[in-house]
């Protein structure tokens, strides 16, 4: 799975850590719905596309837009929202205060 910009700005780890959110914990990558592309955060997303973002609807929480940077697998959204703390396959621990930019992403 290719995440955006990994290539382009060589800061991605192999985890989809990037220079703005690089612990541990931080190993997820978010498929954006304006652009059909994942990045591991909204700041990379603003430094690398020059559009908004738009938010993934209510409706569309079956959706896969979420990347574990440990196994690889796409999540839906809804999985990611209920297992916000660890991935349901690998079970890989995400960072929670991931929570705090839900509303960033996603219609709440």
């Amino acid at each position: 799975m290719l995440i955006h910009g990994k290539h382009v700005f060589g800061s991605i780890d192999e985890e989809t850590r990037c220079n703005h959110y690089n612990t541990e914990v931080d190993r997820i990558a978010i498929k954006f719905k304006c652009c059909n592309e994942y990045f591991p955060c909204y700041k990379c997303h603003e430094e690398h596309t020059s559009h908004a973002i738009e938010k993934w609807g209510r409706d569309e929480r079956d959706k896969k837009a979420i990347l574990c940077g440990s196994c690889g697998d796409e999540l839906t959204i809804r999985e990611y929202m209920n297992h916000g703390t660890n991935c349901p396959k690998c079970n890989a621990q995400f960072n929670i205060n991931c929570r705090m930019h839900y509303h960033l992403y996603f219609e709440l």
